[in-house]
């Protein structure tokens, strides 16, 4: 009983290591649905009663239409339609620039490929329709292997930065001499690596500042207040792109040419920041699921080990314990073969438990085989084994691209 009480616990938390990503995985799922839960009820709260409030506006309105003009409601209803219908075409009132000639067309193929999707300007025929399936599954993919491919630069380009800042700093504390060249001095920190916080930082002040600047030129130009000119940069740099406010959208602007080349470099530097943010506070989620999993884990591992004591205690073997006898009556002492190699071994007064000897040595057997193989094929495979502990260890994307990169994503943790 105790030995199947035994095995069932150590099944149970080598089970737990080895469904650590499953776990992880599970975990973020359900934080996501609460988090989602939580925001649709604030939302739900501060948006509910305007939307009430402008459905009342809104048939007050249509009655008064009605009775002035002497239209029934159901012919005014039919006109309406009309006009959402002209409206999803891209007719309006007010006199907006041809949504599709060449720049026009442009802007949209800008806002499909960066995943945006504004929705002022869709396709309405077939042809259209179909061509942008096709185009849009490798517009968007490109686009993501752009925006990784920026994002690996930036992080590098912050670690040398950061890093010359580090050296500068010792150098002017007097702990590293004014006379050592650049090359030896970046030698001496061979294995600094940026904090993903100070990263995080940095990517965050420079998404406020191009927001900042982009609401200050868009304010006067569109029209717009600037709380709704920073609303728009947010959902626009994210992709979230609701399609409320679009910019450069007016038939004619003073400047026109200057103004929309500055609007396609601040679009362009925005996703490619807030991208490069949002995929760094990631690690910084899953630091704090490792936590997480880490504290649930913590009163199963501890019985997993009280188990594990114990029961190791009652096979491992003491100096100057008696010894029962064997199962045709022999003493240790006694002459003849023994019943098995583990009676022989009881003999030594060896304070280790048989089950540990044999399964670390198949361990170790299997890991120099290993090593032998890919040592012969001339490939060996490095697999940190701290990363793993660490919970960043592989990964795809823009986690595999930050892998090693950052200080909490690196091997010396």
């Amino acid at each position: 009983g105790s030995m199947s009480l035994h095995w069932s616990l150590s099944t149970g938390c080598r089970s737990l290591h080895i469904n650590e990503d499953n776990g992880r995985f599970l975990l973020l799922a359900v934080l996501i649905i609460v988090y989602l839960l939580c925001g649709a009820a604030v939302f739900s709260a501060i948006e509910r009663p305007s939307e009430l409030r402008a459905h009342g506006r809104w048939n007050r309105t249509l009655l008064n239409f009605s009775d002035t003009f002497n239209i029934s409601l159901q012919d005014l209803s039919s006109f309406l339609k009309e006009y959402e219908a002209a409206i999803a075409a891209g007719v309006r009132v007010d006199a907006l620039r041809p949504r599709w000639d060449f720049t026009g067309a442009f802007y949209f193929v800008g806002t499909v490929v960066s995943t945006i999707g504004f929705g002022m300007t869709t396709p309405v025929t077939v042809a259209g329709k179909v061509f942008l399936i096709f185009y849009g599954l490798l517009g968007c993919a490109a686009t993501i292997l752009f925006f990784n491919l920026f994002l690996e630069r930036i992080i590098t380009l912050l670690a040398v930065v950061m890093k010359a800042v580090r050296l500068r700093r010792l150098r002017t504390s007097g702990l590293l001499p004014p006379g050592i060249c650049q090359d030896f001095a970046a030698s001496t920190l061979p294995g600094w690596k940026p904090s993903v916080y100070h990263v995080m930082l940095i990517l965050g002040l420079s998404a406020i500042v191009i927001s900042c600047c982009a609401s200050a030129m868009y304010t006067p130009v569109e029209g717009w207040a600037y709380l709704d000119s920073l609303y728009f940069c947010f959902v626009t740099f994210s992709t979230i792109g609701f399609g409320d406010l679009v910019s450069s959208q007016n038939a004619a602007y003073g400047y026109q040419g200057l103004y929309r080349l500055a609007n396609f470099i601040f679009i362009l530097t925005g996703v490619c920041c807030i991208y490069s943010l949002f995929n760094v506070i990631s690690i910084v989620i899953k630091q704090v699921l490792n936590w997480m999993l880490e504290k649930m884990s913590c009163s199963c591992c501890q019985h997993c080990n009280k188990a594990n004591t114990f029961l190791g205690r009652r096979n491992a073997i003491r100096p100057g314990s008696r010894l029962r006898r064997g199962r045709f009556g022999r003493t240790p002492d006694s002459d003849g073969p023994r019943d098995s190699d583990t009676e022989g071994r009881r003999l030594s007064g060896e304070m280790i438990s048989m089950r540990d000897l044999t399964g670390s040595n198949k361990i170790s057997l299997a890991i120099m085989q290993k090593q032998l193989s890919e040592s012969a094929n001339g490939y060996p495979r490095t697999v940190c084994g701290s990363s793993r502990q660490n919970g960043f260890s592989g990964g795809v994307g823009a986690l595999g691209i930050m892998n090693n990169r950052l200080a909490e994503t690196s091997d010396s943790r």
